[in-house]
């Protein structure tokens, strides 16, 4: 099963895009944290389905920082954590921001509940792999 495929069925299972954006790389690298899956919910539908800002990028950065942040006292977050975040926000803001006016669920969606179905899986699968990619580049994973 392809990505693209993969982020479908998990859509379809109920799991929303900053869950499944986080899903997918906990899948990857061979991890489960359902804990972490049930706390995402909260970003669901532009944060506790406000429309506010969109859950794939939310999603993204809470990726980069559950393998590139301080998870314990001991542990020390990646010197590039807000570095990747930054990027991947830029990114985001460059591409969705632009095309649809804003980075929230509504401009993205435009009123229109059929471009969750068109637009928010294109979008989740581009986060996902931009925020694996900037892990992969500053080291973080291979």
């Amino acid at each position: 099963m392809d990505l693209f495929e993969r982020l479908v069925e998990l859509s379809q299972d109920g799991f929303f895009c900053s869950q499944i954006i986080v899903k997918l790389a906990m899948e990857e690298e061979g991890m489960e944290d359902k804990g972490v899956i049930r706390a995402l919910s909260g970003l669901n539908g532009g944060l506790g389905f406000s429309g506010k800002i969109c859950g794939s990028l939310t999603g993204g950065c809470c990726l980069i920082g559950y393998f590139a942040g301080k998870g314990s006292k001991e542990e020390v977050e990646s010197v590039y954590l807000n570095q990747m975040i930054g990027e991947l926000v830029q990114w985001f803001d460059d591409v969705y921001g632009k095309e649809y006016g804003g980075c929230d669920c509504t401009c993205i969606l435009e009123g229109n509940p059929i471009n969750k179905r068109t637009r928010c899986p294109q979008i989740v699968e581009a986060v996902y792999t931009k925020a694996m990619e900037l892990l992969r580049e500053n080291g973080v994973i291979s």
